[in-house]
């Protein structure tokens, strides 16, 4: 009768010793060990069963710990890859959107007026209630007033103005008054009007190249699109 050969304890463990030393091996020479794949965890799994002592068996708990991590391994790759995807979509998405405001009157917080070569300046406000008589007041640098707009009675919501005399290339200041039927002040909340030039790629979202600011905007500050300039 022929005998069977049955490995050892110390056997399996100078077996097992040699298949972490080849998986180790291999594992340094095509990366570090946080680049592991799913086949890389299959592989090392197999090696253990082959090898592992008849006399102590690996633990099935043990086991199941490891398929558990091979499966959470899985699904972080496919996650990961997932994101991946989905971020080139968002910023494609937000290219898009920042393109489309090129040459288009966009409203940011802030109150001032930038006038235009022509001398015109372009200005917006939402009121909270609708209003008895609206008055635009704007200011030079220095605090003078430069013009009244008596704008009479507006509804609620988004208003805009425009003045045609102001000096070409220059910026001022306005404030919003506004009353309602009853006398009671209404409340204004002024915006800085822009232009949109074109659109700058250089951050890590888009921002836009406004006329009459040398810094760049970014889309999430706009408040409101007013149209075509």
């Amino acid at each position: 009768m022929t005998n069977l050969a049955i490995p050892t304890s110390s056997n399996a463990s100078v077996n097992t010793a040699s298949v972490a030393a080849s998986t180790t091996s291999n594992t340094s020479s095509s990366g570090s060990a946080a680049s592991l794949t799913q086949a890389d965890f299959l592989q090392l799994l197999t090696a253990q069963l082959k090898y592992q002592s008849p006399t102590s068996p690996a633990d099935p708990t043990q086991m199941a710990s490891e398929f558990a991590a091979i499966s959470t391994v899985d699904g972080i790759n496919s996650l990961n890859t997932k994101l991946s995807n989905l971020s080139a979509s968002t910023g494609a998405a937000q290219m898009a959107q920042a393109s489309s405001l090129i040459g288009k009157q966009v409203a940011v917080a802030g109150n001032s007026l930038t006038a235009d070569n022509s001398g015109n300046a372009i200005g917006a406000f939402t009121l909270a209630n609708a209003s008895q008589n609206a008055t635009i007041t704007i200011l030079t640098p220095d605090g003078s007033i430069a013009k009244t707009l008596n704008l009479g009675a507006l509804p609620a919501g988004q208003q805009s103005f425009s003045w045609a005399n102001a000096t070409p290339g220059s910026t001022y200041s306005y404030n919003v008054t506004a009353t309602d039927s009853a006398g009671n002040a209404v409340t204004a909340t002024p915006y800085t009007v822009y232009t949109v030039q074109g659109v700058n790629l250089s951050s890590t979202a888009p921002t836009l190249n406004v006329t009459g600011s040398a810094t760049t905007i970014p889309v999430s500050s706009i408040q409101t699109v007013l149209g075509a300039s």
